[in-house]
């Protein structure tokens, strides 16, 4: 009696179904696509009644945490715009558009 799945079999790749790749999953602050590791960051913190999530990059959640309070990124909310108009944080943005999508770096906090 031969096996199902057999380990050598020569036919087994002309029965396998061609898997369609995963679609690309955009970073909600920088716009890139993501890579390996995507974050599902709160925009509204979960301490302020933050419920829903947004795919991010690592390295652009460390920099939020980094450079904004909860408080902070409360009155932003959902709204992006309103984060990419700061300085801090569209310099960071610029630099990071060309990176590989899975680039980390240390960030530094934020002097208050």
């Amino acid at each position: 009696m031969a096996r199902r799945n057999a380990r050598n079999d020569p036919y087994g790749d002309l029965h396998r179904q061609e898997e369609a790749p995963a679609p690309a999953v955009i970073c909600w602050l920088c716009g890139r696509p993501t890579g390996t590791t995507t974050i599902l960051h709160h925009p509204v913190p979960k301490s302020r009644g933050g419920r829903d999530t947004v795919p991010m990059h690592p390295i652009c959640q460390q920099m939020l945490i980094a450079n904004f309070t909860n408080s902070e990124l409360q009155r932003h909310g959902m709204n992006v715009e309103g984060l990419l108009a700061d300085p801090g944080v569209r310099k960071f943005v610029d630099w990071v558009a060309n990176k590989d999508p899975d680039f980390t770096a240390t960030m530094t906090k934020k002097q208050r």
